[in-house]
């Protein structure tokens, strides 16, 4: 990484792992320089209801506290079906409420699932200091109620989300996409893309 003058500000890390050997995972992680680890997905089932959600919450609090402990920062990256109405609010808000994880943000999902990418910046801009910044064509016969595109090509307003981060903590946005046909085409692209919009400060 060093040598291509590459840093890894955060890895993926599934929450069995993490819960296995947190030792283990800090050490090979904070080898490659990475201070903050994301739990990338927990099953729907883990958000049905309320009693789901608040066990959810405990579990990644306690997750927290020990990678506070460790000097590392733990969030959680959430899909569509974190949005699901428990109790007359999103999944995803009640786990908020009941815990004190740190968010990735995934825009495309949280505009697929029928909500404002931009209102959850502002509400979490003070435990969000990573979103995916990630285009998606909304289809509701698509699994998680969209198709992932390339950037501009969809329909995440990207200016809005980038602006609002930009006047928030939020420290990166990342370029995701699940699916692309030619991955280094992808990449060439979205570093072309989102070249556009870095400060003179940042380039």
């Amino acid at each position: 990484l060093d040598d291509a003058g590459v840093g890894a500000p955060a890895a993926h890390v599934p929450i069995e792992d993490l819960e296995a050997d947190l030792d283990a995972v800090c050490e090979r992680y904070g080898a490659l320089g990475v201070e903050t680890l994301v739990v990338p997905f927990l099953p729907p089932e883990a958000f049905a209801d309320a009693d789901a959600v608040d066990e959810t919450a405990h579990r990644l609090d306690d997750l927290t506290a020990k990678c506070d402990d460790r000097g590392v920062r733990l969030l959680y990256h959430n899909h569509d079906h974190e949005l699901v109405t428990v109790e007359g609010e999103p999944a995803l808000d009640r786990l908020a409420e009941e815990s004190g994880i740190g968010f990735e943000l995934d825009l495309a999902w949280i505009l697929a699932a029928g909500y404002d990418p931009v209102a959850y910046i502002d509400r979490y801009a003070d435990r969000t200091p990573v979103v995916h910044l990630k285009d998606v064509v909304l289809d509701a016969d698509a699994k998680r109620g969209g198709r992932p595109v390339s950037l501009g090509e969809g329909e995440l307003d990207i200016d809005r989300c980038l602006a609002t981060a930009g006047d928030t903590p939020v420290e990166w946005a990342v370029v995701e996409h699940d699916f692309p046909d030619e991955p280094a085409a992808f990449c060439r692209d979205a570093g072309e893309f989102v070249a556009a919009y870095r400060t003179d400060e940042e380039a």
